[in-house]
C-alpha cells in the first residue's frame, strides 16, 4: 500500500497543477474547438469549395473534416505530452532530489504523465461535445470508444516513452528541444496528421508499416471513424514493440547518465 500510496499521491499533485491557474485551463478546453473551426474548418472548405472538389482521395468535405476532427482528439490524448521538465531537471542539477528519495525518477515522470493523460481525456471529450453540439461530427457509439481509446493509451505511453528518452539526452546535450521538435514534426508527417495517408503514394505507405507513425495518428483516427479495415492486433503489436524498445533505450541512458551526472546548476 506505501508504493501505491506514493504513485496516487504523485498523481494527485500533479493534477492539481494541472489545473490550478482556472483562466489558463479554461483556455486548454476553449482552444482545440476555436483552433479546429478558425484554422482547420476554413483551410479545408476553402479548398473544397475553391476548386469545386467533391471529393480527394475518397474523402468528402464532410469526411475530411470528421477526419481532421478525430486528429485533434486522437492529438489532445496521445501526443501532447513533452519533455521539458525532464530535461530542466537534468540541466539545472534537480535530478539529485530524486537520487536520495525513495520515489524515483522514472517514477515520478511516469506518475506526472498519467495525470497529464487523464487531463488531456477531459479536454478532448469536451472538445468533442463542443464540435458534436454544432454538428461537425457525430459520435461514434460505444463499441468503438471501446476500442479506440485502449489504443490512443497504448500510443500516449510510446509518445511519453519516447520524449522520456529525447529528455535524458540532456545528460549529454544542454537542450533538447531540437530534437523534440524533430522528432514530433517527422511523426506529424508521417502518422497522417496532417493529411490522410491514402493521400501518400502507397509504396511510402508500405514503407512505414513497420514503423511507429502510422499507428500513432491514423489508425486511431480511422478507429474513431469505423472505417478502419486493418488489424488492430498488428497495430497493438508495433505500438507495444516500439515502446519497449524506446523504454529499455531509456533505461540504458539513465544508467550511463547518471554516471556522468555533477549536479550543475545547484
Amino acid at each position: 500500500m506505501g508504493e501505491l500510496n506514493k504513485w496516487l499521491e504523485t498523481i494527485k499533485i500533479a493534477w492539481v497543477n494541472l489545473t490550478a491557474y482556472k483562466i489558463n485551463y479554461i483556455i486548454m478546453v476553449l482552444g482545440p474547438s476555436l483552433t479546429f473551426f478558425f484554422v482547420k474548418y476554413n483551410l479545408w472548405t476553402a479548398i473544397y469549395k475553391t476548386n469545386s472538389l467533391d471529393m480527394i482521395q475518397g474523402y468528402t468535405l464532410s469526411q475530411m473534416l470528421s477526419y481532421q476532427v478525430w486528429t485533434l482528439v486522437v492529438g489532445l490524448i496521445a501526443q501532447s505530452y513533452n519533455s521539458m521538465n525532464i530535461a530542466v531537471d537534468i540541466r539545472y542539477g534537480k535530478i539529485s532530489t530524486y537520487l536520495i528519495y525513495p520515489f524515483d525518477f522514472w517514477q515520478y515522470h511516469t506518475a506526472s504523465f498519467i495525470a497529464f493523460f487523464m487531463n488531456q481525456i477531459v479536454i478532448s471529450f469536451l472538445t468533442l461535445l463542443a464540435l458534436a453540439f454544432i454538428g461537425i461530427i457525430t459520435l461514434p457509439s460505444l463499441a468503438i470508444f471501446s476500442q479506440a481509446l485502449p489504443l490512443c493509451f497504448l500510443v500516449a505511453l510510446l509518445w511519453f516513452v519516447v520524449m522520456y528518452f529525447i529528455g535524458l539526452i540532456s545528460f549529454w546535450l544542454d537542450e533538447t528541444w531540437t530534437l523534440r521538435v524533430v522528432f514530433i514534426m517527422i511523426s506529424q508527417f508521417f502518422s497522417g496528421a496532417f493529411l490522410p495517408l491514402e493521400i501518400f503514394p502507397q509504396w511510402l505507405m508500405d514503407g512505414i508499416k513497420y514503423l511507429p507513425f502510422k499507428y500513432m495518428t491514423y489508425v486511431p483516427v480511422k478507429v474513431f471513424m469505423g472505417t478502419y479495415t486493418g488489424s488492430l492486433s498488428l497495430a497493438y503489436i508495433v505500438v507495444s514493440l516500439w515502446a519497449i524498445a524506446f523504454a529499455l533505450g531509456s533505461a540504458l541512458l539513465w544508467r550511463k547518465g547518471v554516471k556522468l551526472y555533477t549536479a550543475a546548476g545547484i
